[in-house]
């Protein structure tokens, strides 16, 4: 079924990475069994070991990019690389590749712009625990300010189609990358599913290049950089009210010294105090007006993203339709 799906379709396997010589060999071949029609892109980030070989030898087209970081690799392959659908996996064979066709055939059947697959089994390895706590930290945070669209934004196991592709305006340089993908689809309510798949384990010899708090002070500085953008007036609301907050705070006791006393003795505090006060109604009509700026640039990004070609949705889509002209094409009459 899915063999007869994917017939016609132009498949583009991308695979980022970074010192991964002991998988990605193994990692490419199983790709390659399991979608025999897809061309297999193996994007080198500057390693320092024989990664590029050994995915070169299995059969991968490798491209090199040396601006370190795995957003700079997507925003590179996204650019580079004309398809109809984009599978995206990491090349540490944590993810299995027999179940790349299913992603695919979601994305087709359901008619979906990316189709994230969901980690099962990440907490089985204890030496993720940590990561494990973080991520449901953050995607708990992630569904509070941009929406229940996903309960795992930092999945690297994805399918596009080319609309996805070619209207994502990839920032941020590193792993945010993912972060990023989910809030473009959520600020332009773009179709989105989810499909929960197995969690492999890193083979001996392959290590995480995650650092726990470094990243996570990134992930949470990115979280911030994308509510400003894309949420103006809820960030600048809060800032407002912090403002707000902490110039009450100075104005309190001032303002009951001059009911009791009928005098402000604490000038300076009042000053102060009515100087965060007017910041306070500064930031909030900042928010205002860039709220209006933001809902401008989302309605741009969606008519881009509406300018794009759909790419054929299955083999059904690419047959040709009947025209009047075939299906009333006359006769010649035969002459007496």
């Amino acid at each position: 079924m899915t063999d007869g799906l994917l017939e016609g379709l132009d498949i583009a396997v991308l695979l980022p990475c970074y010192n991964e010589a002991a998988t990605i060999g193994e990692v490419v071949a199983g790709f390659r069994a399991a979608i025999p029609s897809a061309r297999i892109y193996v994007y080198d980030n500057n390693s320092k070991d024989q990664t590029a070989l050994r995915a070169a030898l299995a059969g991968a087209i490798v491209v090199r990019e040396p601006r370190q970081g795995k957003g700079h690799v997507v925003r590179r392959m996204f650019s580079d690389i004309e398809a109809d659908i984009y599978l995206m996996a990491d090349g540490d064979g944590t993810y299995a590749p027999d179940d790349g066709p299913e992603l695919i055939r979601t994305l087709l059947t359901e008619r979906c712009d990316m189709v994230v697959g969901t980690r099962r089994g990440v907490t089985d390895d204890a030496g993720r625990r940590g990561h494990a706590f973080g991520n449901s930290i953050f995607n708990t945070l992630y569904q509070g300010i941009f929406g229940k669209d996903f309960t795992d934004i930092f999945s690297g196991y994805r399918a596009f189609s080319r609309r996805f592709a070619k209207s994502f305006p990839a920032v941020s340089g590193g792993f945010e990358i993912e972060t990023e993908m989910s809030v473009h689809a959520s600020v332009l309510k773009l179709p989105v599913t989810e499909l929960a798949l197995d969690y492999g384990r890193r083979p001996e010899g392959s290590h995480s290049k995650l650092s726990t708090f470094k990243d996570g002070a990134k992930i949470l500085w990115m979280f911030a950089m994308l509510m400003k953008e894309t949420r103006p007036f809820t960030f600048f609301c809060y800032l407002s009210g912090i403002t707000a907050g902490i110039s009450m705070l100075f104005m309190a006791p001032v303002l009951a010294e001059y009911f009791n006393t009928g005098l402000v003795t604490r000038m300076p505090t009042w000053v102060l105090a009515m100087a965060l006060m007017m910041m306070a109604l500064m930031i909030f009509s900042a928010g205002v007006i860039l709220d209006s700026v933001a809902r401008g640039r989302a309605e741009q990004k969606h008519f881009h993203y509406m300018s794009i070609t759909a790419a054929p949705r299955n083999r059904l889509d690419l047959a040709p339709l009947p025209t009047q002209t075939d299906s009333f094409v006359r006769k010649p009459r035969k002459l007496a």
